[in-house]
């Protein structure tokens, strides 16, 4: 029958006894042994670090170089008197303060009287104050003075493992030296040698997994294996995951399976039998989130081999699985079980919720699946990924021009159509279409063959919660485009708004911060703002005139800002517009006013007579700015042009033949050309132009 005195652990029995002995802290030994070797030992010490990294050993091997009768030296003899009674925590000026047991301030009142008597039989007087982060700030206050002017042959060792909750005037009077964790190939090799000499039978995998385990802190792998060295046989993985109460990695690696497979049979069956063998519902979880991680380390960073807490076997295992993931799947589950893991924690049926927890994840992993590729069509070019293709479709003459005007915007064919002039005028929509059918659109456009109206509807919206400035600077662009820009559910809003000049732009992008951060308010999603340089409208209609037929035939352009500030002058009107006024015509000014709809032939959408009755009224930019600076002068103030928009005279006769030579041609985008009337809001959609005269 065996003693039990005489039984020590595996932790304490092979405690480092010199500075070499110490496992992974090689820079601090050698600092501490070369300061021992040259004299110069500092008065405070402060140790931080992880639990199990050797602070209090390495304090004690530092108590025993300076007291040893054969010192004071690195390496200490072992064998005298000093340097046993040292070891057996028997010697009478080395000193171990438990700081959490001993946090009052008057405790260290008493360490600071006992500090000033000389040595008992030593050389030194040493004080180790363990966990020193639990004194209280009057302890700390009250030692202050004792760490800046100790007393003679008197050397303090602070040890913590929460750095940040010492004051920082004791941390600046001591001599800092951070313990790391033990690396995982330093402990394996020190696990081994202890298990050869106990005589432990354990597998190479076992002992590479408790080392794992221990999570860098070798105290607790030295107990983890003195538990397995009392099962029978040889010790394997398996005994040691029972040991632990953990998740095999093999059922860790047949449920992730499972899981991508939305096997859910599966995944029920691998979860009641990991809750039946006694596996808690929280460490299931959490062993999932921790696997997962491994997936992705296996899937960006194949060769950190190291990164990962996991055997060989199932480190290859993780490689061959990780092309069946994509970076967005993992990121994804890992973020579910961790919103998971309070509910798991907190509810009083955790298999439950664990249950519905990886029932839930099988839909997050359908929702971040990798894309399959697109079926190409003929020539190469593939197809819409959502939705019909929308190019070649006969317009239905009964569609109101509401509708139209939000219609996706789709590819021209290359083949130029034949012109207006040599048809005898626009041709109708069944012709227009057939060129596109015999052509599929091109790859570029065919990505987004619907365009997005995300923020029309709601432009007001986003209008209120800008500075009255920036909205005036809206004022002279118009919304010129919205798409959807990435992948895999990244996507980016990509706006494009489009302003007359360069100094417009300019003054515009000085705004983008804060345009950008209202739209992602807004709509919840990224933005980014495209500002681009183009003379309005017009100028579209002017380089698609030559081999498009009417825009209102095919996909129409989006439509221009709503009371927009400038238009574009008379020299930026088309020129392909022969100059042919009518008898009666009226002239209209340059606030960005359209002239009344002239009624059109029925099956062009064209807007009923009853809702242009009441045209509005106009105005020159050039009178408006007239009375305004009458205003402005009745208050002894002055008219400010920060947009650039007031004409002069001149330039607004020049504009009113032009303008005459728009209607009297009746050219059906005239009123896109030139935006709606002035009670609307600025940069609104083509779809509220028509809601808001109806």
């Amino acid at each position: 029958m065996a003693v039990a005195g005489k039984y020590e652990p595996l932790h304490l029995k092979y405690r480092p006894q010199r500075f070499a002995e110490v496992v992974g802290q090689g820079a601090v030994v050698q600092t501490l042994a070369n300061a021992i070797r040259l004299g110069r030992v500092a008065p405070a010490y402060l140790f931080c670090g992880p639990r199990g990294t050797g602070k209090t050993s390495s304090a004690r091997i530092l108590a025993k170089s300076l007291n040893c009768e054969q010192g004071p030296t690195p390496d200490p003899c072992q064998v005298c008197s000093q340097c046993r009674a040292i070891t057996a925590g028997s010697s009478l000026d080395v000193i171990e303060i438990d700081a959490a047991s001993n946090t009052g301030v008057d405790n260290i009142r008493e360490l600071i009287e006992r500090a000033q008597f000389a040595p008992v039989n030593s050389r030194y007087k040493v004080y180790v104050i363990d966990e020193c982060h639990m004194l209280s700030n009057a302890a700390f206050n009250a030692l202050l003075k004792t760490l800046e002017e100790p007393p003679p042959r008197v050397v303090f060792v602070l040890a913590t493992t929460d750095p940040q909750r010492v004051l920082p005037t004791i941390v600046s009077r001591c001599q800092r030296f951070d313990f790391r964790r033990i690396p995982l190939d330093d402990m394996v090799a020190h696990l081994g040698q202890i298990a050869a000499q106990e005589g432990i039978p354990i597998a190479p995998e076992a002992l590479h997994l408790v080392a794992q385990l221990a999570q860098g802190g070798l105290r607790d792998a030295e107990r983890l294996l003195d538990q397995l060295s009392l099962l029978e046989g040889s010790i394997t993985p398996e005994a040691v995951w029972d040991l632990v109460g953990g998740i095999p990695e093999r059922q860790l690696l047949d449920l992730t399976d499972a899981l991508l497979a939305q096997d859910v049979q599966a995944v029920l069956a691998q979860t009641r039998q990991l809750l039946e063998r006694g596996r808690e519902p929280l460490v299931v979880l959490q062993s999932l989130v921790v696997f997962y991680r491994d997936l992705l380390l296996a899937k960006t960073a194949p060769q950190q081999r190291q990164l990962a807490a996991v055997t060989d076997p199932t480190w290859a295992a993780l490689q061959q699985r990780a092309p069946r993931y994509s970076v967005e799947m993992l990121l994804a589950a890992q973020s579910h079980l961790r919103q998971c893991e309070p509910q798991i924690r907190q509810s009083g049926q955790p298999q439950l919720w664990l249950e519905i927890a990886l029932l839930d994840l099988l839909g997050q992993l359908r929702q971040s699946a990798v894309p399959l590729p697109s079926i190409e069509a003929k020539g190469g070019e593939p197809l819409p990924a959502v939705g019909p293709p929308t190019v070649g479709k006969t317009p239905s003459p009964t569609v109101p021009a509401s509708e139209e005007l939000t219609a996706p915007t789709t590819t021209l064919p290359e083949t130029p159509a034949p012109s207006p002039a040599a048809t005898g005028g626009s041709l109708p929509p069944s012709q227009t279409a057939k060129p596109s059918r015999e052509k599929p659109a091109s790859p570029e456009k065919a990505k987004d063959p619907h365009p997005l109206k995300l923020l029309r509807p709601r432009w007001e919206e986003f209008l209120e919660n800008l500075r009255p400035i920036t909205r005036g600077l809206l004022a002279s662009g118009y919304l010129q485009q919205e798409s959807l820009v990435g992948s895999d559910g990244t996507e980016t809003l990509e706006i494009t708004l489009a302003f007359p000049n360069k100094g417009l732009v300019d003054k515009v992008r000085s705004k983008e911060a804060e345009l950008c951060s209202a739209l992602h308010n807004l709509l919840q999603r990224p933005v980014r703002l495209n500002l681009v340089v183009q003379q309005g409208p017009s100028s579209r209609h002017r380089e698609g005139s030559a081999g498009e037929t009417s825009g209102r035939e095919k996909a129409p352009p989006l439509a221009p800002a709503k009371l927009q500030s400038r238009t574009p002058r008379g020299d930026n009107l088309p020129k392909d517009l022969s100059p042919s006024p009518k008898a009666g015509s009226q002239s209209y000014g340059r606030v960005g006013q359209p002239p009344p709809a002239e009624p059109e032939t029925p099956g062009e959408n064209s807007i009923p007579p009853a809702q242009a009755a009441k045209p509005p009224s106009y105005h020159l930019a050039h009178e408006l700015a007239e009375v305004a600076r009458r205003f402005a002068d009745h208050f002894n103030g002055s008219l400010i042009d920060l947009q650039g928009i007031l004409a002069s005279p001149e330039e607004a006769t020049a504009e009113l033949s032009a303008l005459e030579s728009l209607e009297a041609e009746g050219s059906p985008d005239l009123g896109e050309a030139y935006g709606p009337p002035a009670t609307q809001s600025p940069l609104a959609p083509a779809e509220e132009e028509h809601d808001s005269s109806q």
